[in-house]
């Protein structure tokens, strides 16, 4: 049997040899920089922040966007500089409100006639980053929180699948955290709802790889957007924008997010892009056969924790 294969092996080696040698395009061909060419997505929380840079990389790779959000102005600003409503179109979307999600793909399904992406990113932090007990825990605010971070993914989960398992094909992003990953690094709520979203991946992605349709999770660290910029501030203990002096605290929070928090040398910084690459790869049939995976996209926060030595 091993004598056979080694027959076999030596005639394909052979084949790729001639066709080497009749063509190059297999081993030095370009890429395609236009990575989801053709391919329709469905954004939420795309106003601002990693949401607005994952629209502006997908167009950038030949996606039509539809950007869902609850910032009118800016999801529609954000819409027009992406090339207008052929290219990219706004729609508003609350996904506290499973019917405002449902909405929205099927907007992307009317306009476009299908739907190959869902990036269910929206999400807000709550509480606040100064460190309050657990014995103090808003249960009000831990359910907002859930309703937005982890209820709003399972709509757009459920609701992606509606459009994509019948055509047996399709991708469902999810953003999760390092928060999810690793305690002790946001509010109790915010890290709770993460780490459910994870589960939340895990647990579609198992039953829909079966229907050709893949569901993966990515975890940012700290990265300077609006509402990390927020985060931040509280936790320096600082007025919201415009009640201080604001040159000296914009540097301040600067200093933070690219010094402070940031855990790669060389002078790269995670900036809201990155995510977005990241995206566009799961997005795209590069990984077609990645599933259920959560990618930390962190520099390395998640992988240890330094030992609690004390000092000679």
């Amino acid at each position: 049997m091993f004598r056979a294969m080694g027959v076999v092996l030596s005639a394909a080696r052979s084949g790729v040899a001639r066709r080497a040698g009749s063509s190059s395009r297999f081993l030095s061909g370009p890429s395609d920089s236009r990575r989801l060419a053709g391919k329709v997505a469905v954004i939420t929380g795309a106003a601002s922040g990693i949401g607005k840079a994952t629209a502006a990389e997908f167009v950038r790779n030949g996606a039509r966007v539809v950007l869902a959000d609850v910032q009118d102005h800016l999801g529609r600003a954000a819409a027009a500089e992406l090339g207008g409503p052929d290219t990219a179109c706004y729609t508003r979307c609350d996904v506290t409100d499973e019917a405002q999600v449902a909405a929205a793909v099927d907007l992307a399904v009317a306009r476009h006639g299908r739907l190959d992406v869902m990036f269910n990113n929206a999400g807000i932090t709550g509480g606040n980053y100064a460190g309050a007990p657990i014995e103090s825990l808003d249960m009000a605010d831990f359910d907002r929180v859930m309703a937005v971070n982890l209820r709003g993914v399972a709509a757009g989960i459920k609701h992606a699948a509606r459009a994509m398992a019948p055509r047996g094909q399709g991708c469902i992003l999810c953003t999760s955290s390092t928060a999810g990953a690793l305690a002790g690094s946001g509010p109790h709520a915010y890290s709770v709802s993460k780490t459910a979203v994870v589960g939340m991946v895990r647990s579609a992605a198992a039953e829909l790889a079966a229907r050709g349709v893949r569901v993966n999770a990515i975890s940012p660290y700290a990265i300077a957007t609006p509402m990390g910029a927020r985060s931040v501030r509280e936790m320096l203990g600082l007025p919201p924008r415009g009640a201080g002096d604001e040159e000296e605290e914009e540097e301040l929070v600067r200093r933070v997010f690219e010094e402070d928090l940031n855990e790669m040398g060389g002078g790269v910084v995670l900036r809201a892009e990155d995510v977005a690459r990241a995206a566009v790869f799961l997005a795209s049939d590069d990984a077609r056969y990645i599933t259920g995976h959560n990618l930390m996209v962190d520099g390395g926060f998640s992988v240890a924790k330094p030992l609690n030595v004390p000092a000679s």
